[in-house]
């Protein structure tokens, strides 16, 4: 079970990494693997790409690891904890593809906290809470 949820959260970001580099969540499955809070995050960062103009080029790290499993809910649940790296995901205008400067010293490996649930029998990804603590 726990090899499924991590699965999903792959994924989850395989989807989520195509839907910001085209600053759209048309023509990708990112509603397929991520629904309640994740998807709504993610949709409203895709919307707030595509209104500055800007899109993303590369591609995050990530290095989940499953924290816990409850088969014998209702609705099975599982957590993650992910290290999360974006260094290698750079921001760009989507007119010219150059980089847009960040803030100094933000934080690009973090820890991010993943609830994942079985919907119909599969795995998806419902929330997904980057922390503020390095990893």
């Amino acid at each position: 079970m726990a090899a499924a949820i991590e699965d999903a959260y792959r994924k989850y970001w395989q989807e989520k990494t195509k839907a910001y580099a085209q600053a759209s969540v048309e023509g990708t499955e990112l509603n397929k693997y991520a629904v309640a809070q994740a998807y709504a995050s993610a949709e409203t960062e895709v919307t707030a790409l595509r209104s500055k103009g800007l899109v993303t080029k590369g591609t995050p790290l990530i290095a989940p690891e499953v924290t816990s499993v409850d088969a014998g809910r209702q609705v099975p649940r599982g957590s993650l904890t992910d290290c999360t790296d974006v260094s290698k995901w750079t921001l760009v205008r989507k007119s010219d593809g150059k980089a847009v400067s960040l803030p100094e010293g933000r934080r690009t490996k973090y820890i991010t906290k993943v609830v994942a649930e079985k919907w119909y029998g599969r795995w998806v990804i419902v929330q997904v809470s980057p922390e503020d603590r390095a990893c």
